[in-house]
């Protein structure tokens, strides 16, 4: 008797795990919170804006997409328009309308004596022509034409209301305070209207619309997209490695999923980065069994994903003096900003709100002799919190907020190099 082994399907690993992109394969829907079934709420008439919350590379956006998919929805993010113009100007073009509004008149003979009279229209989305016809003698020719330009917002606002395109907004709390609030107002009778509008932003920045709207206060259906569990965490690689023909051990999974800081785009990165340092390319023809690993994937991910913007808030803002260097306890020697860096480290943060007395304290503990004054550290951080603000990325690594005295670390990647990417 022959036995007749079933053929493998074949799967890349790179369209297994997909680090910042739309999982297919590994896309794991968090059922038991309804995330999805809350969002689908906002298409059925709920008249109020939804705000989707979550810590950065937390999925959010990938759950909006799942839900209001870019095709036939307006998607916009908040870090890529420097003004209002352009903001309305993108709505536009994304709706394929027009600013320009020509209308041409047409009075032309025929060789045979019939008239053609007609007028063709250059509407802001689409074009309208009319025609009719009558009998006169003789040639006469007429062609007029008069144009003008309309507002962009005016218009972006009367198509949405027309066609009810839900309206997408990323990373609502990287536009400036200013925009939020014309934003908030323009699309405001829309919400009460029944247009989908969902702004995704940061937790601590949730409450951004009613801060710049009050009107607003109890018309906002706010979603709460909570850091992952490891018990969530650890379906990533259980789904995609088999398609693979690779099996991971329990341990090696929950290691994984302990160091990935509640994000399920760190565990792609971590998961690509096992298929690129074992050359795993796509299915193998026979089954690998990966029961450790070592620790330099994890140091090659913070390395590949937070040593830019950590190098840059380490090296501060441009000055002519050299700053005085702080003796370490670990040996090396550091300016102020490399030191509150080393102490941000220490405390080894996950995404938290440090008090500040709680950063002083990993100060004292990293630096020999003198500490810094209180108001050097606090001069520091709102520098860094500037940089971090200034960063390509959509949302600052870092906020800083001056009055109540507390730090945020918001994105994984650089929390994730604190922890491994500093000797």
């Amino acid at each position: 008797m022959v036995l007749l082994r079933k053929k493998l399907d074949k799967y890349r690993a790179r369209q297994v795990f997909i680090p910042g992109g739309q999982p297919t394969h590994t896309y794991n829907p968090r059922t038991s919170l309804n995330l999805e079934e809350s969002l689908e709420k906002a298409k059925d008439y709920l008249c109020k804006l939804v705000m989707m919350t979550g810590s950065t590379k937390s999925g959010k956006t990938v759950l909006t997409n799942k839900i209001f998919p870019k095709k036939g929805t307006i998607w916009f993010d908040g870090g890529s328009f420097t003004n209002e113009q352009d903001f309305w100007l993108e709505i536009i073009h994304q709706l394929d309308a027009y600013v320009d509004e020509r209308l041409t008149s047409i009075n032309e003979d025929s060789s045979q004596g019939g008239v053609k009279v007609g007028m063709e229209k250059q509407l802001v989305l689409f074009k309208v022509k009319g025609e009719a016809s009558a009998t006169i003698s003789g040639k006469k020719g007429i062609n007029s034409t008069r144009s003008r330009k309309g507002n962009p917002k005016t218009i972006a606002l009367q198509i949405l209301r027309s066609k009810k395109i839900p309206l997408i907004i990323d990373d609502f709390h990287y536009l400036p305070r200013e925009q939020q609030a014309k934003l908030v107002r323009a699309v405001k009778a829309l919400i009460f209207d029944g247009l989908p509008v969902v702004f995704i932003a940061i937790p601590h920045r949730r409450l951004d619309a009613v801060k710049v709207e009050r009107e607003m206060t109890g018309r906002i259906e706010t979603i709460s997209v909570p850091p992952w569990k490891t018990i969530e965490l650890i379906e990533i690689p259980k789904i995609g490695f088999p398609l693979l023909n690779c099996e991971l051990s329990d341990a090696l999974v929950e290691n994984l999923a302990e160091e990935a800081i509640g994000s399920p785009h760190l565990m792609q990165e971590f998961c690509r980065e096992l298929c690129s340092m074992l050359d795993i390319t796509e299915t193998l023809p026979s089954k690998m069994r990966i029961t450790q690993i070592e620790d330099q994937l994890f140091r090659t991910v913070a390395l590949n994903t937070g040593k830019v913007i950590f190098d840059k808030l380490s090296k501060g803002p441009r000055q002519r003096a050299d700053r005085v260097q702080r003796q370490l306890t670990n040996g090396t020697s550091t300016d102020i900003y490399g030191l509150v860096l080393h102490a941000l480290a220490h405390l080894r943060p996950g995404l938290d709100t440090i008090e500040y007395e709680t950063l002083r304290s990993a100060i004292r503990e990293v630096i020999v002799g003198t500490q810094p004054q209180a108001h050097e550290v606090t001069r520091v951080l709102d520098k860094m919190s500037q940089i971090a603000a200034s960063d390509e990325s959509s949302t600052p690594v870092i906020d800083w907020e001056k009055d109540e005295r507390i730090l945020h670390v918001t994105d994984p990647f650089f929390a994730f190099y604190l922890r491994w990417g500093i000797e």
